[in-house]
């Protein structure tokens, strides 16, 4: 199958001068070939199969069945969509009364005929399932190589790869079979960084007209990387600030005197744009918004997906006082908060002991960029319902807390806590590079690094033992490690008294 490349040919020249522009990309044979294909669950007995393409397709249509050799089950779309600037179609189709836990495999139809060999997936395990299952984690993972974070740094930046060191795409490909999914809660492509890699000399210049093609290629360029492992595992997203707004306003040329504004962001950059249109996350089956809000069941675990940079609830509709960086609100007043209380209160933890909950921003950190506005409506829930654990990035480095509430370290730490264990790791790579402790770490902090990069592995053994490995991106060995013990009846499923 002929895929398109996004190699665009960004060698600076030694006198800075500024190319005629990127030299564009290959082509495809068609038009309508599926590139970035990604899956995603969607509720009990579905997935969401998504691709991109370079032409709108009328009616996406897969083919899928338990056999690679007998796919007599379609289904079909007529959602194919794309936005002003976008280089592609989004094409989304969902597989509906799947069996649970069974290997499936698709296709993809292109003008009638099949698309190529038959890719396949996993569906989840069914809710009361408590059979052993690990979850990969990565947070503030850009795109890698020319367009992003490589061997080489603009001018003022930091952290590059040291040559031969594997990046977090190449280690999670290569731990694959490992993993029964990915989540990666916010900060996906970092191509709104186009603009700070121009005024540091990473990437040539370009003119305002070409703004928009340049934020585009960088982000394809991030979905292409993924394809190896976002066409085999479902790839759970949820928002972050580099979906949310235009990270380049605001940003200063100090060279040129000159201060830049949103006004220079093209449109999928702003208002989560790319990422609405991008994926299609279970918020139906689970009574969230789009992409934003949403949970769904993994054998003996409750996910749950929030959104910390809109629509937090009780007047706040951002991360910080005033505007949540030019995005949203996309709910009606306390939407989220009403709809989290009621999917915490729902849940059957004989079935689902586990409770888990994905965010972008850290509620407790030990390089600063806590999220006051969101620990103040979400953390109360949290206790409330006895979330096991939280887990985040933003901040570029990781963090390992005990378990925590209203700042008050639970005494009993990891052995069987009343409070929920709060872990952050946004050290998955991207061409900003790692953020830097402060020192001293804050007391409830039980493991900080800010040297290399990394993402974490969830290992759900049974219904009272968790652990959270922190694993080098470089090599893929675990660097940190903690088991979570809750006193639970494994064969019925509750606490003991």
């Amino acid at each position: 199958m002929a895929i398109r490349l996004w190699a665009l040919c960004l060698t600076l020249a030694a006198t800075n001068a500024v190319p005629s522009y990127y030299d564009g990309y290959q082509t495809v044979d068609r038009p309508t070939q599926p590139v970035q294909m990604r899956i995603a669950y969607n509720g009990p007995y579905g997935v969401t199969v998504s691709w991109n393409t370079f032409q709108q397709i009328q009616r996406p249509t897969v083919r899928f069945a338990e056999e690679p050799y007998f796919l007599y089950r379609t289904a079909s779309s007529e959602d194919s969509t794309t936005y002003p600037t976008s280089l592609t179609y989004s094409n989304h189709v969902r597989l509906n009364g799947l069996l649970p836990d069974t290997q499936y495999y698709e296709q993809y139809l292109i003008d009638g005929s099949n698309s190529s060999q038959p890719l396949s997936f996993r569906t989840a395990k069914e809710a009361g399932n408590h059979e052993p299952f690990t979850v990969g984690v990565v947070v503030d993972m850009g795109t890698f190589g020319p367009l992003g974070l490589s061997t080489a740094t603009g001018v003022g930046a930091a952290n590059p790869l040291r040559p031969g060191e594997h990046t977090t795409i190449q280690t999670l490909s290569q731990q694959l079979s490992e993993l029964d999914f990915v989540v990666h809660p916010g900060d996906l492509s970092y191509a709104d960084a186009w603009l700070k890699e121009e005024i540091q000399r990473y990437l040539p210049n370009t003119s305002r007209i070409d703004n928009p093609t340049v934020y585009e290629h960088i982000n394809n360029a991030f979905y292409d990387e993924l394809v190896n492992i976002t066409s085999y595992k479902p790839y759970m997203v949820s928002p972050g600030n580099h979906e949310a707004n235009c990270d380049n306003g605001g940003t200063k040329d100090k060279t040129n005197g000159v201060t830049y504004t949103e006004a220079i962001c093209p449109v999928g950059q702003t208002n989560f744009t790319g990422f609405r249109n991008r994926f299609r996350m279970p918020s139906g089956p689970s009574g969230g918004l789009e992409n934003f809000w949403y949970s769904y069941d993994y054998g003996m675990a409750h996910f749950v997906s929030i959104d910390t940079e809109t629509d937090l609830g009780h007047g706040l509709t951002g991360p910080d006082e005033g505007s949540p960086e030019f995005s949203g609100p996309f709910g009606l007043m306390n939407q989220q908060l009403d709809w989290l209380e009621k999917d915490l209160a729902s849940v059957d933890r004989r079935k689902t002991p586990w409770v888990v909950v994905l965010g972008h921003r850290p509620f407790y950190n030990s390089a600063g960029g806590i999220c006051t506005n969101c620990s103040a409506n979400f953390e109360p829930l949290f206790h409330r319902y006895g979330v096991d654990l939280y887990f985040c990035g933003h901040s570029h480095v990781y963090n390992r807390n005990a378990p925590i509430y209203n700042n008050v370290t639970d005494p009993r730490e990891l052995n069987n806590p009343n409070s929920t264990w709060y872990i952050v790791n946004g050290a998955a790579g991207h061409y900003d590079g790692l953020d830097t402790l402060n020192y001293p770490l804050m007391p409830y902090t039980r493991y900080a690094q800010d040297q290399d990069y990394s993402f974490s592995k969830l290992i759900f053994h049974n219904c009272s033992h968790l652990t959270q490995q922190a694993v080098w991106s470089s090599n893929g060995s675990v660097y940190d490690e903690a088991t979570l013990f809750k006193d639970r009846d494994c064969a019925k499923g509750l606490w003991k008294e």
